[in-house]
């Protein structure tokens, strides 16, 4: 190469790429990262304990983004980016505690995999907790984006930063995972409102095994074309002037703009899919034509062009390949966790531990449970301008079809109160990035039947963000489900899914009876900060239901809370009848209350009820109680019996307070049917009723 065109590339790097220092960096990064993937293929017996995935083929364009990133963004790597993370300014020896699952790993300590990290520290941008499930971090990270455009619509963002400094949300994913229906999701509300998002897709051809032939008609950068608004770039991602170059462009695009960038970056895949799926299992000749494009010695040419010395890029190796070799011997030798922290940050600590504020005030008038709710949400939203409501239908003109959130969009605003299309995923998922970034979000699945859509966000990301971050990253999201069936809601406006949500860890569930309890759980709900799902018994909101009247009692002060996971007697059993042994405790919850207290008007003074108010945390105390009290119990559900949280919790008494049992736990649920039936008639022959429940608390009140 001539001295002319050394020349006019040194101009070209000065105006569109970084400066000599910066190149340094990034060639000591890169080959850092390589160093690492080569020790570890050394070391496999040890390393490979624990699966793990390396940068090697994408190092060029991980690196061009992380010297993009500021203090003040927020990023979602997934787990192929550590050199991503070198970028950021994370060290050799921090990654390996992880690799390692060491006690000090400052992601999870010790808890989750290679490269997925969880960061809060100064001078660093923001990394939330990072799932496995590919694609599934789209979400999470648009959540990021559109709780940072809401804060600023707000005025409530920490910092008065000007267009260059503005917080934007980098979402780095490959692109088999661009074929999830979940990123189209993401795509269409960052489109939508314009979102400071930038998706950078890593394209290595390959899904595990399966080529890119197999799994897609089209590339991200051509399936993106269908997402009007959203801005797209492609070059060489195995280039590292060129990435960052174009990685310049697009955090230039989402912080002047604020709106959304795709990047489609290809680049080669050198190293295994991972530790445990190896290249020599399925690659066969690809590998050798990928090895062609290995960025590391197109890098190499590159500064050696621009006037680098070949000393310099050989001290520069060799600093990388002796910091690597120490890093990985203080890593062996680092201690692993203690044992007894294993059930450390199951959830945050709660906000409200008391009951208080008025739940009786004087001259207050009764309050239907739905008007409850929605002026639950108003006094959060007038107290609380980091918190916002969305879902399906709740916001403009009708405000939720049961009329929960009415004319609250109308007070608040449409960036306050809002529609979303319909996507549980997305409802869901977003309140994750919404959380990470001090957004407090309040959102609506709209029938419990269609909250399946949501599952994988709620159980990947929502419920094990706290416990695999080691407690950095709770999240405080307040999902509203209207629930139960009534009046021939037919078999997917009817569904009861509480056993199915007390299977997933890390989320509370709550399932208040009336209005008063409504308003106090509601506003805990909201404090506490974790997930909380809240199931709202949709033949209750009016009390319309025959036996249903008391659910409509007077309305509680603003500020009332109630603590979550402490149940309330409904109904006491007479003293004299207690006495004499003639009691038993139908233990319940949501519309089983009233059906309890229906039958039990056939058993004057027989029959205590214990509201449960909050299924997971579970007040198991106040069971125990109830059930040594009166010796006889019913545990009465609105699910179909079977296998569910009545029948698990009938076991629990059984194995905890058998000795003080005067009968066995009687259980009682709906038919073990996959859905409600239409026809009125149908519907009530499967639930329970009063006149079941009677019935079978006749049985248990004579054994």
């Amino acid at each position: 190469m001539t001295s002319d065109t050394v020349a006019a590339l040194n101009a070209e790097v000065a105006t569109t790429h970084p400066d000599r220092a910066t190149l340094t960096r990034a060639y000591r990064l890169m080959r850092t990262a390589d160093e690492m993937a080569r020790l570890y293929e050394e070391n496999k017996a040890i390393t490979a304990k624990y699966v793990h995935a390396t940068a090697r083929g994408h190092e060029a364009i991980q690196l061009a983004a992380a010297f993009h990133l500021t203090a003040q963004d927020y990023a979602a790597p997934y787990y192929r980016d550590d050199a991503m993370l070198l970028g950021m300014g994370l060290q050799p020896y921090e990654l390996m505690l992880q690799l390692m699952a060491k006690r000090d790993d400052p992601f999870s300590g010790g808890r989750t995999y290679y490269c997925h990290p969880s960061l809060r520290r100064a001078g660093f941008p923001v990394i939330p907790h990072q799932s496995s499930a590919t694609g599934m971090q789209a979400i999470p990270a648009t959540g990021t984006a559109h709780g940072i455009k809401y804060l600023e619509s707000q005025g409530l963002l920490t910092d008065e930063l000007d267009a260059s400094q503005f917080p934007i949300s980098l979402c780095s994913i490959g692109d088999g995972a661009m074929t999830e229906g979940e990123v189209s999701e993401a795509l269409q509300m960052a489109v939508l409102h314009q979102l400071p998002i930038i998706y950078l897709v890593q394209d290595n051809d390959w899904g595990i095994s399966a080529t890119s032939r197999e799994m897609r008609a089209m590339d991200a950068y051509e399936f993106a074309a269908g997402f009007k608004g959203l801005h797209r770039l492609q070059f060489d991602g195995a280039d590292f002037l060129a990435s960052y170059a174009g990685m310049a462009e697009a955090f230039d695009y989402a912080r002047q703009r604020q709106g959304p960038v795709l990047v489609h970056a290809r680049c080669p895949l050198l190293g295994h899919h991972t530790s445990g799926v190896r290249r020599e299992w399925y690659r066969g000749d690809d590998l050798a034509a990928h090895t062609l494009n290995d960025p590391l010695p197109r890098f190499h040419q590159q500064l050696l062009e621009l006037g680098f010395a070949e000393e310099e890029l050989q001290q520069l190796a060799d600093e990388a390949r002796a910091t690597v070799a120490a890093d990985y011997q203080r890593a062996l030798a680092a201690p692993a966790p203690d044992p007894a922290t294993f059930q450390d940050h199951e959830f945050a600590p709660p906000v409200v531990t008391e009951e208080a504020g008025e739940r009786n005030p004087a001259g207050a008038d009764k309050a239907l449970m739905v008007d409850a709710a929605l002026h639950a949400v108003d006094d959060i939203l007038r107290e609380f301008p980091e918190a916002l409501f969305y879902g399906q239908d709740v916001g403009g003109e009708l405000g939720g079809v049961f009329r929960e959130a009415a004319l609250l969009a109308k007070k608040y605003g449409d960036a306050r109160v809002f529609n979303t299309p319909i996507q549980e995923a997305y409802i869901v998922g977003s309140t994750a990035g919404m959380s990470a970034v001090g957004a407090k979000p309040i959102v609506e699945v709209q029938f419990a039947d269609y909250i399946w859509p949501a599952l994988n966000q709620l159980v990947e990301e929502l419920s094990k963000s706290c416990y695999l971050s080691n407690g950095k990253f709770p999240v405080q999201s307040l999902i509203r489900v209207p629930i139960g069936a009534y009046g021939g809601g037919g078999p997917y406006h009817s569904g009861s899914i509480e056993s199915t949500l007390l299977t997933i860890r890390g989320i509370k569930v709550v399932y208040p009876s009336n209005a008063a309890d409504m308003k106090g759980l509601m506003r805990a709900a909201f404090l506490d900060p974790n997930p909380v799902v809240m199931l709202e018994h949709k033949g209750l909101y009016w009390s319309k239901v025959p036996g249903t009247e008391d659910a409509k009692t007077t309305e509680p002060a603003t500020g009332y809370v109630i603590p979550l996971g402490k149940a309330a007697i409904a109904q006491e059993a007479a003293a004299d009848k207690l006495r004499n042994g003639e009691t038993c405790v139908v233990v319940t919850y949501g519309m089983g209350v009233y059906w309890a207290k229906t039958a039990s008007r056939q058993f004057p003074g027989q029959v205590e009820i214990l509201d449960l108010r909050t299924l997971n945390p579970l007040d198991f105390e106040a069971v125990q109680a109830a059930v040594l009290r009166h010796g006889k119990v019913l545990v009465l559900t609105e699910e179909p019996l079977l296998n569910s949280f009545a029948e698990s919790l009938a076991g629990r008494i059984q194995r905890h307070c058998f000795q003080r049992l005067d009968a066995p736990v009687f259980t009682l649920g709906a038919a073990n049917l996959p859905a409600i039936a239409l026809n009125v008639d149908l519907e009530r022959q499967m639930l329970p009723n009063p006149d079941k429940v009677a019935a079978t608390l006749t049985e248990l009140l004579e054994y």
